[in-house]
């Protein structure tokens, strides 16, 4: 394992935009605690994810989207919308810098069931967080996320408000992330404890908005967990499940989705 800490004195990514706290916190409607501490961040996690939903609008009407800081806050804090992993995360991380976490963005690879393989590098991020010593993996950016921060503790499950998670040490240092399901644990992403710099991700976060093969080019989606379940919107199809219960619509009109993604996602494409 190397030594985390080390990287903090000497960080690889710095803030071009400016971080308001407070416009922040009102946006996923957080009024607890913000000391860096374990508990908060738990908070802090979990307020995000209730609130910011994980969706591609802008690369479904083709708005690029760019590795800015400040774009980032102006769509997300700004505009209410939600986005992708590489929004999501790198303005999480940029907030939880703000209140004096010890943090790093790092390069994750998702896992391909169908080539049973991981995908490239920077083909997903994360971010770490170092509290009383301990490591711990943060992803507000995947989609159907641990609602909690997840220590790096090996081949135990790991339990969530979402499920059960565990970490397998790969190669090279490379970490493991599976999501337990019927006792089996299935593989999610690998990624490793490097530090990354915003900019290593512009490749990858390009090519998810142009390459017919990417996941995010094949129709829109909107998604953001409950608190006994999810909601999404995948093109025209909405479903909410809840517990073991599920109900699945198909909406018909562009005005309806319209109409759906403000009432659902809090999006209002009017003014985004």
């Amino acid at each position: 394992m190397r030594d985390f800490s080390t990287y903090y004195n000497t960080k690889s990514y710095y803030i071009t935009g400016m971080m308001d706290v407070n416009a922040y916190l009102a946006r996923i409607g957080y009024d607890g605690g913000i000391e860096p501490t374990l508990g908060n961040l738990k908070a802090l996690m979990r307020a995000q994810l209730l609130s910011v939903p994980f969706e591609n609008l802008d690369i479904y009407r083709n708005i690029p989207i760019y590795m800015d800081p400040t774009a980032q806050f102006e769509k997300i804090v700004r505009r209410k919308r939600g986005g992708f992993c590489y929004e999501l995360n790198s303005l999480f991380y940029q907030l939880l810098d703000k209140l004096g976490y010890e943090t790093e963005m790092a390069s994750a690879r998702s896992y391909n069931y169908e080539r049973n393989t991981f995908g490239p590098e920077y083909d997903h991020m994360v971010v770490m967080v170092l509290v009383n010593r301990l490591l711990y993996l943060v992803d507000v950016g995947w989609g159907e996320c641990a609602f909690g921060p997840l220590e790096l503790d090996f081949d135990v499950n790991l339990e969530d408000e979402n499920g059960q998670y565990r970490m397998k040490l790969g190669e090279l240092d490379d970490i493991i992330l599976c999501k337990v399901q019927n006792y089996t644990a299935k593989p999610l992403y690998i990624f490793t404890q490097t530090p990354r710099k915003l900019k290593e991700f512009e490749q990858m976060c390009k090519y998810h908005q142009t390459h017919p093969n990417s996941r995010f080019k094949q129709g829109r989606m909107a998604m953001m967990p409950t608190i006994n379940g999810k909601k999404s919107l995948v093109g025209n199809t909405f479903m909410i499940t809840y517990g073991k219960g599920e109900i699945e619509v198909e909406i018909e009109t562009e005005e309806e989705v319209s109409q759906l993604l403000k009432k659902e996602f809090g999006i209002d494409l009017r003014y985004s």
